[in-house]
């Protein structure tokens, strides 16, 4: 037993590797101790010769890189802070990117979507608490009062919030960032407006018979209703007009 708690501290003592991020803010920002929420040096202190020792205009233009990959934010009064490490900053950008080029990608990166959410679905949903499942039941209660009101509305904050209340458990950033640059993409390219009413409706009853399964402990079959509805999306007006060569 001492031997194999030796290991363990040896192994929890050993340096980090030096990964060259090829840009003097960032490996400063990486190897430095703070933790998010501490306030990072400012630009005239990062000039120095005992810390960066970089121009101002060379500072700047690699702060713009860290706060567009969400690593820093600066505000006025509180100055330059490091940030909870997020994942979904940089696959957004470069995900919008790509849709810029050609939006039949987006169509690309849906497959990627459905088949993290399937990899990690059994494993999301035992992490689910009632707490949970009653704000899922909400999602689904308020989607059908909006799309079965006088006023039909399209329920946009519910359709999301219901698929990332389900992963939102995952001890994972890279999976949940994947995730929320999905539904930033969905947004983008306007599904939520040119939603058709009947392939809403189906899309709901979906939901509604996922969340009955997960609450009566049929992962199984919660999974594979969650397949299904995930073949919805392709006859959506506004995919089939992303298909079009």
């Amino acid at each position: 037993m001492n031997m194999i708690n030796t290991m363990i501290e040896t192994k929890v003592m050993l340096p980090m590797p030096h990964i060259d991020l090829e840009s003097e803010l960032l490996n400063f920002i990486a190897n430095g101790d703070y933790e998010p929420g501490d306030r990072l040096p400012t630009i005239s202190e990062l000039q120095s010769d005992d810390l960066l020792g970089l121009s101002t205009s060379k500072i700047r233009e690699q702060l713009e890189v860290a706060r567009a990959l969400g690593l820093v934010e600066v505000r006025s009064k509180t100055g330059m802070r490091l940030k909870e490490y997020s994942f979904t900053p940089a696959v957004r950008l470069s995900l919008f990117c790509a849709l810029a080029k050609d939006l039949g990608h987006f169509e690309l990166f849906s497959e990627l979507r459905k088949h993290i959410e399937i990899a990690f679905w059994n494993e999301a949903c035992a992490l689910l608490t009632p707490e949970d499942k009653d704000e899922l039941k909400a999602c689904v209660e308020q989607a059908r009062w909006k799309l079965n009101n006088q006023w039909i509305q399209i329920p946009t904050v519910e359709h999301r919030q219901f698929h990332m209340i389900i992963f939102r458990r995952l001890n994972n950033p890279f999976v949940v960032g994947l995730l929320e640059a999905y539904w930033d993409a969905y947004e983008a390219v306007e599904l939520n407006r040119y939603s058709d009413y009947d392939y809403l409706q189906r899309v709901w009853e979906y939901h509604g018979r996922i969340l009955d399964a997960i609450c009566a402990d049929d992962i199984a079959g919660a999974q594979q209703l969650y397949i299904e509805h995930t073949q919805l999306l392709r006859y959506q007006p506004r995919m089939r007009d992303m298909s079009k060569p």
